[in-house]
């Protein structure tokens, strides 16, 4: 089992550095958000007030072709976009990159603003009906109609059933079972199976159901998520502003160590800063466009006004509350008591030290792909009731040094031989210690050292719980458009069964393994949707300036 995890580990690592940790990837994410920002005009500044109106209802019309309002079409996207990443998710970019990665995640999230005015205007221009009479659209119709390249669409349909796993099934699932677990105690499989059927009771009853759970969830969890946010704040008030600035003096220097953090590359926080903002926002993923293109509206545009919205609320707000509350708490550069993961532990060889300036250079390199002395360890090990007693190596789990840590089996102390290949451990045993964490772990301690507490862990968890099961509520829908696009309406029964059985599973799973599969399934979705747009930035120009004519004229006759 040990062979085959590192051996899966290997290939998807592998298709990552091939696709969103490729060094050209936020350059091209953020490259295709800074061309939109110039060649349109800053719109996420210019249209911000006017999509607030749009938003509300100013300019509807009764007659206006849809299934749903603005406002349900905007919870419902961002209903799928705040989730996991705005918990797990930001923990998980200071974690691998500091307080460097919050300031690209801003980049990310203002750029993107534009990116998705793109891609949901021309996706609502492009959308179609289907044989049950609903409203279907999003990136797969526009390379289809707008570009002529029905390969394309579907190599982006195909991406969008496997990504409705990977960003808003299992990353979901996988969160609201770990924090079940450590706030209350509940086991992961009952959690699994508890949401798995709720889901279900969800998503069989298709688009209408889903708003409606869309547009009275979000903004619930929404209050709850701020209160605690602003509960930590206070408490740690004094360190609110070197937080802010950290942020702002590691930007294009990279984070450097702190406490246990060993240090992150510019390049590094660059590419997890990017790659994680993308991950809670979806600017240019081509996601959130599918439940747009239901909205009720004659205008493409209007409705791209009302997206620009969305990346400001997640990321802007949510995502910048979720970064102080870890910085500011201290809790993102200690080390904690942890269950170890095999995905994220390694054995390397010889005894080093993160107070000592040569060992922290040494692993920092090894840490963020330089050129270390570091190798993985290879042999055997003795433990005795629990405790190591061979030497010489050293175990490094969660990008940190790990400390007083332990052996397990069956929740009994192991004691035996051990054997290490390639810095992985092959028996089942289960290891313990102190350590850096990251996700929804980092962020329930840091939600603890606040003025609540620690009741602070019950709001992340309640929190977490009403995001995470909204994403994933919101993204069986992008992965039901996908499949009617490529099979018809007669798969989508199959499709949300199988959706509601991967969320049982996912509760199960190893969290950094879902984290890397969800990486490469966002990107898979990116790249040709980023193609699309940026082949109809002409078309797009010319929509706007008709959409104001007819603006205009609309207004003059009222």
């Amino acid at each position: 089992m040990g062979e085959l995890t590192g051996i899966i580990a290997a290939l998807l690592n592998w298709l990552d550095s091939m696709l969103g940790s490729a060094f050209y990837f936020p350059y091209l994410l953020l490259g295709t958000g800074v061309f939109f920002t110039l060649y349109l005009k800053v719109p996420q500044i210019r249209y911000f007030n006017h999509a607030w109106r749009v938003v509300r209802g100013r300019y509807d019309k009764p007659d206006h072709k849809g299934d749903v309002t603005h406002f349900q079409a905007l919870s419902t996207a961002i209903a799928g976009t705040v989730g996991t990443g705005n918990i797990g998710g930001v923990a998980l970019a200071i974690y691998l990159g500091g307080p460097a990665a919050l300031f690209w995640m801003w980049m990310t999230a203002f750029f993107g603003m534009t990116t998705k005015f793109v891609e949901v205007s021309l996706s609502h221009k492009y959308r179609q009906t289907d044989d049950r009479g609903f409203i279907v659209g999003g990136p797969m119709f526009v390379m289809e109609k707008g570009l002529n390249l029905k390969w394309l669409a579907v190599l982006f349909a195909v991406a969008t059933v496997v990504s409705s796993f990977g960003s808003g099934n299992m990353p979901q699932s996988n969160n609201i079972a770990i924090g079940m677990l450590s706030t209350f105690g509940i086991p992961a499989w009952v959690t699994g199976l508890t949401l798995a059927i709720l889901l279900g009771m969800v998503i069989l009853g298709g688009i209408k159901r889903i708003v409606k759970v869309a547009e009275k969830l979000v903004p619930s969890m929404a209050v709850i998520y701020f209160i605690g946010g602003l509960a930590v704040i206070a408490a740690n008030i004094d360190q609110v502003v070197p937080s802010f600035l950290s942020v702002l003096r590691d930007a294009f220097t990279g984070s450097a160590a702190a406490g246990g953090f060993l240090g992150a590359s510019f390049a590094y926080a660059f590419n997890r800063g990017v790659n994680r903002g993308l991950f809670s926002n979806e600017a240019g993923q081509g996601s959130a466009p599918i439940a747009h293109a239901a909205a009720r509206a004659d205008e493409p545009i209007s409705e791209g006004m009302v997206s620009i919205l969305e990346p400001f609320i997640d990321t802007i707000i949510i995502c910048t509350l979720t970064g102080l509350v870890i910085l500011a708490s201290g809790a993102w550069n200690e080390k904690h008591q942890t269950d170890f993961q095999k995905f994220d532990t390694q054995f390397i060889i010889g005894t080093w030290h993160e107070d000592s300036p040569s060992d922290r250079e040494q692993l920092f390199a090894h840490l963020n792909f330089g050129e270390s002395t570091i190798t993985p360890f290879t042999g055997d090990i003795t433990v005795s009731n629990g405790i190591a007693t061979t030497t010489g190596y050293t175990i490094i789990h969660n990008r940190s040094i790990a400390e007083d840590v332990r052996f397990e089996r069956e929740d009994q102390a192991y004691s035996g031989s051990l054997t290490i290949s390639d810095g992985k451990i092959l028996e089942p045993v289960v290891l313990k210690g102190r350590s850096l964490v990251h996700s929804v772990d980092l962020t329930s301690i840091a939600f603890t050292r606040s003025l609540f507490g620690e009741f602070g862990r019950y709001i992340v968890s309640i929190g977490l719980l009403l995001f995470a099961f909204t994403t994933a509520v919101a993204w069986s829908y992008y992965g039901d458009r996908a499949m009617t696009y490529l099979f018809g309406t007669g798969s989508l029964t199959a499709y949300r069964l199988t959706y509601v059985l991967g969320f049982f599973l996912a509760a199960i799973s190893d969290t950094s393994l879902i984290w890397l599969i969800s990486a490469i399934t966002i990107a898979l979705m990116t790249i040709p949707n980023l193609f699309s747009i940026l082949m109809l930035r002409k078309e797009m120009k010319q929509s706007i300036a008709d959409y104001w004519v007819k603006f205009e004229q609309d207004q003059s006759q009222r």
